[in-house]
């Protein structure tokens, strides 16, 4: 009798350390609204960068912009896997390029096309303009989540949009002989970004104090972007602002 007992009482610690478990790996994992509305916007914006510079270079035929198209293909696959992992619909799902299921980015992705369509100096600055518009957004995402999973990616999107800036304004000289000037981030920042290595952000680190490190990985940091040796800006929100105020929510 005592022996049922003692299994009994087991079995019921052992059931007990289980939903214990189940129930805090839940819980670490479940995201906020806010996370998920991040998400789901952060792989649109990346589609757009993507068609953006498909569209550009199926225009002017300067490799960065096929280049540049490969990494944030590979930056919208690491947000689909984010998607994915948290049962989060893809709003990418059945879009053709230049198609979004956000009206602000349909209509940013109309205006940055028309704008990069009007002389390869105009496109490149475009280029420059998506991925300050890009950085701008992963730092404000970067303060709204703990998430080790999504920082690591978010951090990792960033290195490869610090890179894509510096190409983008090195090909602008190289091609035009002018001098890039940023069109959404404070000077400071920029500069900051413009003088660090290939592979590192340059600008703030945001990321929100409470948070975990994450070690995903993005591999587009030591990528090589060319271009050959064959105005308008974007409309801003204001220095310092991205688009993510603007989503729908």
């Amino acid at each position: 009798m005592k022996k049922t007992q003692l299994l009994l009482s087991l079995f019921i610690l052992i059931f007990a350390a289980g939903f214990v478990a189940v129930f805090d790996a839940a819980a670490q994992t479940a995201l906020s609204d806010e996370e998920i509305d991040a998400l789901v916007f952060m792989r649109e914006e990346e589609k757009l960068a993507r068609d953006v510079y498909l569209t550009l270079y199926d225009l002017w035929g300067v490799p960065i912009f096929n280049n540049i198209a490969s990494s944030e293909s590979a930056h919208m696959e690491a947000v689909y896997s984010l998607l994915a992992t948290y049962g989060i619909d893809d709003p990418a799902a059945g879009m053709d390029v230049g198609e979004f299921t956000n009206p602000d980015l349909q209509a940013l992705y109309d205006q940055l096309v028309a704008q990069g369509s009007r002389s390869l100096a105009d496109a490149l600055k475009v280029g420059g303009a998506i991925e300050e518009i890009d950085i701008l957004d992963l730092e404000a995402s970067l303060m709204g989540t703990v998430n080790a999973e999504i920082i690591a990616v978010y951090q990792n999107l960033l290195q490869g949009s610090g890179n894509h800036l510096r190409a983008f304004s090195n090909i602008l000289t190289q091609q035009t002989g002018e001098t890039y000037i940023p069109q959404y981030m404070e000077q400071d920042a920029y500069d900051l970004i413009l003088s660090s290595p290939m592979g590192g952000h340059g600008a703030s680190q945001a990321q929100n104090p409470d948070a975990g490190q994450g070690q995903g990985q993005v591999d587009d940091g030591n990528a090589s972007y060319g271009g050959t040796q064959d105005t308008d800006q974007p409309t801003s929100g204001g220095k310092g602002n991205g688009r993510r105020g603007g989503r729908n929510n």
